[in-house]
């Protein structure tokens, strides 16, 4: 783990997490949906118009996917068909089996919760995308000591870089009395710049996914960590 500065963090009481990358692995399952989200819209696989797409997604790991598609295919029908098309092969996909916790991902949940603060889930993902991953790795069960599940769609429709889905966490929950005691952890950048812009007291990138260490730097992180599960100890003043 390298610090990027240093803050107060054991006064930390709300935790949001980003889901794929950070918490959960899909095996690669976004491209593999994009690949069908394209073919809806004609863009053939090998083509070069699929590679500058394909491109383009894997920059924007992060935001919410229906913002991508409308920036890829530009009118919002042609955005809706895509998204449609997405979601649904992301969900196929995800009933085959390809879903997994991150190592110590459920751990460092659990671990956050025993010490009291309250955790809450992010996707850039849509509402039925978003269960179906829970519901494979058994994170809606009342005992998965989650407060609360987000998507963009629950935040007004604005999803990452934005910081809606944080603030939304922060209102919803109750659980911290300022955005300083609120940590923020993901994969990308978009959720480091999320985090920043909603004025989080803590907000790391985790080596576990779309990006690395310079992108979360030039967005802002106060953290790089290698993966969610050097979280508990960080926050608990270890090191």
């Amino acid at each position: 783990m390298s610090t990027v500065t240093d803050n107060p963090l054991t006064d930390i009481r709300l935790v949001v997490l980003d889901m794929a990358g950070t918490t959960v692995a899909d095996g690669g399952l976004v491209e593999r949906a994009f690949a069908s989200a394209a073919a809806e819209l004609g863009v053939e696989p090998g083509s070069p118009r699929h590679a500058e797409h394909l491109a383009y997604v894997r920059a924007t790991m992060g935001e919410s996917k229906i913002s991508v598609f409308r920036h890829l295919f530009g009118d919002e029908d042609s955005a809706q068909r895509a998204n449609g098309a997405f979601e649904k092969a992301y969900g196929d996909l995800v009933d085959s089996g390809l879903i997994a916790p991150l190592p110590g991902a459920r751990e460092a949940i659990e671990e956050l919760a025993a010490a009291g603060r309250t955790v809450v889930l992010t996707t850039g993902f849509a509402r039925v995308t978003q269960d179906a991953i829970l519901d494979a790795l058994g994170w809606r069960d009342p005992s998965f000591p989650v407060a609360l599940t987000l998507c963009p769609a629950d935040a007004g429709g604005r999803g990452r870089p934005y910081p809606d889905m944080v603030l939304q966490a922060f209102l919803h929950t109750k659980a911290a009395e300022s955005t300083t005691q609120v940590a923020v952890v993901g994969d990308t950048s978009y959720d480091v710049l999320s985090g920043v812009r909603a004025g989080a007291g803590l907000v790391a990138g985790v080596r576990t996914g779309a990006h690395g260490d310079d992108a979360f730097r030039a967005a802002g992180a106060t953290h790089v960590l290698d993966s969610v599960a050097d979280l508990p100890t960080l926050l608990s003043g270890a090191r």
